[in-house]
């Protein structure tokens, strides 16, 4: 994963290609510099033993007056080497190069007539002069680098400035204009291309939202109408004289249903227009865990599940009780419909509720997507795969955490932290 940002990104390119051509132009005058040099120095003295040859042949008596960086020297006998320096002396005939650096000398020799003409150039100021010049390049790379810098940081902002403005308004919208276009006419054509389809996105989910919560809103208000004339029912019901205890229980049962039905169903539609539930309250633990086991208590008998509530009758947590239910009576269910044999456990060491079963454990892969939507642990279990992703975002809402863990042998254990 890439992690400069687009600004950081252009001008490191800005800069590097600026930095690349000129060091590439640098290099190229410079090596183009230390040839021109050479080739006039090979000139010079090509043409000043030309010089001293034909002169010394028409007057053998003249004698070449040496110049600031040349040396002449003719040796007709032996004896006149001693006026040649030792390091000319055993030089063949042709072109030399003797000494570095500002020692350097370029040398030509020539035999003609059984005369050794010599002709040294001390090349020592010109590699002076080469350092300085690459001293030069050097400082001016240098200075380059930095300004390239600078201006593809300053040329990036300008490129990248509309693309930050649009992120910036796309994340954090103006209060009170969500739907403000993002689109403006000073905008690169590019980015406008962005811009609109961001817009368009944003107004298609704008839609989706819209008739989410009107269908949300809608199915609640017609199953309210239902739930309240089975209450009612209830109640009349309840009311009458010489009912049977079991019938009168039966009724009770019924009427609780309904209620507990009715506040999921706010508590769902809350959820359905991402709005947390705000009312908080004492709520006893222990009472609302063996409310929200109620419905599956005819499950356990069937299976001959124990089910062990150890939380002391006097433990309480101050959150919203409508959700709390939900997410126990979720978690509660999915323990009974996966545990086949042996015990449901439900402890508390505040501020963590633990929800236990003996089932067939989870796997890893199982557990990192167990609070997705319409997974289910195993394919021939009844159920959408929901109750667990209802779990998760009620505790987003809330602002709760619910963890997972499942040991070698098998069970899990969900964790809910009532922060």
């Amino acid at each position: 994963m890439n992690t400069l940002s687009l600004r950081t990104s252009v001008a490191a390119a800005v800069a590097i290609t600026c930095i690349a051509v000129v060091s590439a132009l640098s290099v190229t005058l410079y090596t183009a510099s230390e040839d021109l040099e050479e080739t006039l120095i090979d000139q010079i003295v090509s043409e000043e033993m030309a010089y001293l040859v034909q002169h010394h042949l028409e007057n053998p008596q003249i004698v070449r007056e040496p110049g600031p960086n040349l040396q002449y020297y003719v040796v007709h006998a032996p004896e006149d080497l001693t006026r040649v320096p030792e390091a000319l002396r055993s030089l063949a005939a042709g072109s030399h190069e003797i000494g570095e650096g500002i020692n350097e000398q370029h040398v030509a020799v020539r035999d003609v007539n059984g005369a050794r003409y010599i002709v040294a150039y001390d090349a020592g100021p010109h590699e002076m002069r080469g350092q300085q010049f690459k001293r030069l390049v050097l400082f001016a790379l240098a200075t380059i680098i930095i300004v390239a810098a600078a201006l593809g940081y300053w040329i990036a902002g300008l490129i990248t400035g509309q693309i930050t403005d649009l992120a910036t308004r796309v994340a954090n919208p103006e209060p009170g204009a969500a739907m403000a276009p993002l689109i403006r006419p000073d905008q690169y054509p590019e980015v406008a291309a962005l811009a609109q389809t961001f817009d368009h996105y944003r107004s298609r989910m704008q839609e989706l939202i819209r008739h989410e919560q009107e269908f949300t809103g809608n199915a609640s208000h017609e199953l309210r109408t239902p739930l309240t004339a089975i209450r009612t029912s209830c109640e009349l019901l309840d009311s009458e004289p010489d009912l049977p205890e079991k019938v009168r229980a039966r009724i009770t049962a019924i009427a609780a249903a309904a209620a507990r039905m009715t506040e999921q169903l706010e508590l769902l539609l809350l959820l359905a227009r991402a709005q947390a539930p705000e009312r908080r309250e004492t709520v006893p633990l222990a009472a609302c865990v063996n409310a929200a086991m109620e419905p599956w208590r005819a499950e356990l008998a069937r299976k001959a599940l124990r089910f062990d509530n150890t939380i002391d009758p006097a433990a309480a947590a101050g959150v919203n009780r409508q959700a709390l239910n939900l997410v126990l009576t979720n978690l509660l269910r999915n323990a009974v419909q996966y545990t086949a044999h042996g015990s449901i456990r439900v402890t508390w060491e505040a501020p963590v509720l633990t929800v236990i079963d003996t089932g067939p454990g989870l796997t890893a892969d199982g557990k990192s997507h167990l609070f997705e939507r319409h997974y289910r642990g195993a394919v021939d279990t009844d159920g959408l795969g929901i109750g667990l992703a209802i779990v998760k975002r009620a505790c987003n809402h809330c602002g709760w955490d619910i963890t997972v863990t499942s040991p070698p042998g098998g069970g899990s254990a969900f964790h809910l932290t009532l922060a």
